[in-house]
């Protein structure tokens, strides 16, 4: 039998569904090709599954021809080609009736395969992507590795002691090439490698259901003890006026481009929206920022997001509140972008526009109505606090449950259901002390409840607030912008929620995340040894700012 590669594919120049499914039938076309995955135009990215004499110019010229007659012409790359591993098993050849059968490739649907493995349960994991899931391949991993980068780069020229052309010129490609290496070696050590160690079987194709306990797989039948589904999210646009035609970017086509534009448009101004308007203005596109809502960072307390809004504008970003987008259009190469804002109508142009506006649950090309698995207003599966769906045989965990979407949160979830759906320990889904971050420099860091929050859930809510200036470690390195604040139950002092925007404040809410789960008080904080000029003490000095007032303690508040 001939090997079988499985091929991810980078497609530019789609801009509608009609794009996504000529390019799609260009390549199954293609003699020796298999499978073909390609879960939206706005993805760009192309899963296959193919016989090993298959050529990259083949498929890279059916893309091309899928183009002809159209006025875009598609292009693409190979970004992974490998030989499928001993361990994927091909449609038919399976077990079909394993214990627990996953579907989905991402942090969620392996933390349940070696939950089940460790359990001694035989398990099958089916995926129609590529390995790793969105936080390896396109999400978490790619944006950091890239934010980081810049945020050196801005170090460089802010302490230059010549001006900025006497430095090195930035070298996007050589960013991208170090970014797709190590998302190729984490991918091969940390799921490849992950698959091989707990003997977990991968079956590539295409799941859906066709009954209440029935799965199946590109034409077969599965029919397992217990299912879990863990298929993630996408990115998800607005409907606006002009958009589809128009075109743009999302965070995964960001991360890709093949060069830096001049100029962008960012529209959203949540955690991914802000963290690639920076990136991109550090390595030096002129970025505007579009938010619908009257705060960027609107999820976080309004000190943190106004203050984040200063220090961003400081770096040359245009941000704009409170906008309603009327429509997009694209001529001669470049976006318009009509806003209404502040009672003007005005346009605004770049070279590219990219969407920030979140992302929803991938269930559509499921059948979930034929397993009895409910859903909500936006796809998200709906499940109780064991993580079942209203098919008490099928679980649910990850991205697919909508909001939060953190990869240690669909780690913890796919564990947990994996181990409720084959025990019946009915483990409780628990995430009343999660950390969050928005990797933006500074850094916005948050666990528990905001002030808002605290008051609606009914607690007497008492506030401390500290700003950079009172906090030694910011004095030190020179950081203006720093602020914490917390919150307390006015009564029993317990700490209901911290909220830190500072240099690394990432590191820094990991004291107060184990705070708030313990249920510890404001006062525990400011009793604990924190070590003087660390931004962490930050934590100790504003717990101490409940009672006293900073600036008339010595330095290291004694």
């Amino acid at each position: 039998m001939e090997t079988k590669h499985q091929i991810t594919l980078e497609i530019s120049g789609m801009i509608c569904n009609a794009c996504a499914q000529r390019v799609q039938q260009a390549l199954q076309s293609v003699p020796g090709v298999e499978q073909v995955r390609l879960s939206s135009w706005r993805s760009g990215q192309a899963s296959l599954v193919v016989q090993a004499s298959v050529t990259d110019d083949q498929l890279l010229e059916a893309v091309l021809q899928a183009s002809r007659g159209t006025p875009h012409a598609y292009h693409a790359h190979v970004r992974e080609r490998s030989p499928m591993a001993s361990q994927h098993v091909s449609a038919g050849s399976a077990e079909t009736t394993p214990e627990l059968l996953i579907i989905g490739g991402g942090s969620a649907a392996f933390a349940a395969a070696i939950r089940a493995r460790e359990l001694g349960a035989t398990v099958l994991l089916v995926t129609s992507g590529t390995l790793g899931g969105t936080c390896v391949n396109v999400g978490c991993v790619p944006s950091k590795t890239l934010i980081r980068a810049a945020q050196r780069v801005h170090a460089a020229r802010r302490g230059a002691t010549h001006s900025t052309s006497a430095l090195a010129p930035l070298d996007w490609q050589a960013l991208l090439q170090h970014k797709e290496a190590l998302i190729a070696a984490l991918r091969t050590s940390k799921y490849e490698g992950v698959a091989q160690t707990y003997g977990i079987p991968i079956l590539h194709g295409t799941a859906s259901f066709a009954g209440p306990q029935t799965v199946v797989v590109d034409g077969t039948v599965y029919r397992p003890r217990k299912i879990l589904i863990a298929t993630g999210s996408a990115p998800w646009a607005p409907p606006i006026p002009g958009l589809a035609q128009s075109g743009f970017l999302d965070s995964t086509a960001a991360l890709s481009l093949p060069s830096l534009p001049a100029s962008l448009i960012v529209v959203g101004a949540g955690a991914i929206g802000l963290e690639l308007a920076q990136l991109f203005a550090r390595l030096g596109v002129a970025v505007t920022v579009l938010e619908v809502l009257p705060r960027i960072a609107p999820l976080e307390e309004p000190e943190l997001s106004a203050m984040l809004t200063e220090a961003l504008r400081q770096e040359g970003l245009a941000i704009y509140t409170s906008v309603a987008i009327r429509r997009v259009e694209r001529k001669e190469g470049a976006y318009r972008v009509e806003v209404e804002r502040e009672g003007r109508t005005e346009v605004l142009t770049a070279e590219q526009l990219l969407l920030a506006t979140g992302r929803r649950p991938q269930t559509a090309h499921l059948k979930l109505e034929a397993a009895g698995v409910e859903t909500g207003p936006k796809g998200e599966i709906l499940v109780n606090e064991l993580l079942q769906t209203t098919n008490p045989k099928i679980y649910a965990a990850g991205d697919v449950l909508g909001e939060p979407m953190f990869v240690y949160v669909a780690a913890y979830a796919g564990a947990l259901a994996a181990e409720n759906a084959l025990t019946g320990t009915n483990k409780r889904y628990n995430l009343s002390a999660l950390p969050r971050v928005t990797f933006t420099d500074p850094q916005i860091a948050s666990v528990g409840l905001t002030e808002a929050q605290a008051r609606a859930h009914g607690h007497e809510a008492n506030t401390a607030l500290l700003h950079a200036a009172d906090i030694p470690a910011a004095l030190v390195a020179d950081a203006p912008y720093g602020l914490i604040k917390l919150v307390a139950d006015s009564r029993t002092g317990k700490l209901l929620g911290a909220h830190v925007l500072a240099p690394e404040a990432g590191e820094v809410i990991q004291a107060a995340t184990i705070a708030i789960r313990l249920g510890l008080t404001y006062k525990d904080l400011a009793d604990t040894f924190h070590p003087y000029l660390t931004w962490a003490e930050g934590l100790k000095l504003a717990a101490i700012a409940f009672e006293k007032d900073i600036r008339q303690l010595s330095c290291c508040a004694a």
